[in-house]
């Protein structure tokens, strides 16, 4: 595959944005955010690909939301996607990242090496007393 071009990414929400706690939302795993941020920067285009419905999917894109991250379609392969009966539930994606995977969920620094060749991003150090002197 080749993952210098623009791909389209259809990524799980729990156990894998965040930590499994659903119907609840988790903490959000390591680097999650900051490696999907990096992603759409590379002109990638994230899908958020859930079990989630209703109410509970309302709450877990709104959560990506406040972490800065719009995916461009949600449980559908483009935004304007009509589903039923004659649609079929699976997306048309280049990368599945799940936990559900075989051999697991492998870490979203891992991830990010995988499908950009490069180091992941690192989270922006927090301004704190003993960071002002450094």
């Amino acid at each position: 595959m080749n993952f210098n071009k623009h791909l389209i990414i259809a990524v799980d929400f729990d156990g894998t944005i965040v930590e499994d706690a659903y119907p609840n939302i988790g903490k959000p795993m390591l680097f999650a955010f900051e490696t999907l941020k990096k992603l759409q920067e590379h002109g990638h285009r994230l899908i958020l690909w859930t079990y989630r419905s209703g109410i509970k999917l309302d709450e877990a894109v709104q959560f990506c939301k406040d972490n800065n991250i719009t995916f461009y379609a949600v449980n559908k392969s483009y935004p304007e996607e009509t589903l039923s009966d004659l649609t079929s539930r699976k997306i048309h994606a280049d990368v599945f990242i799940d936990d559900r995977n075989i051999g697991g969920f492998l870490g979203w620094g891992e991830i990010y090496q995988l499908l950009t060749n490069s180091k992941p991003p690192l989270p922006e150090k927090k301004k704190g007393f003993f960071n002002f002197f450094k």
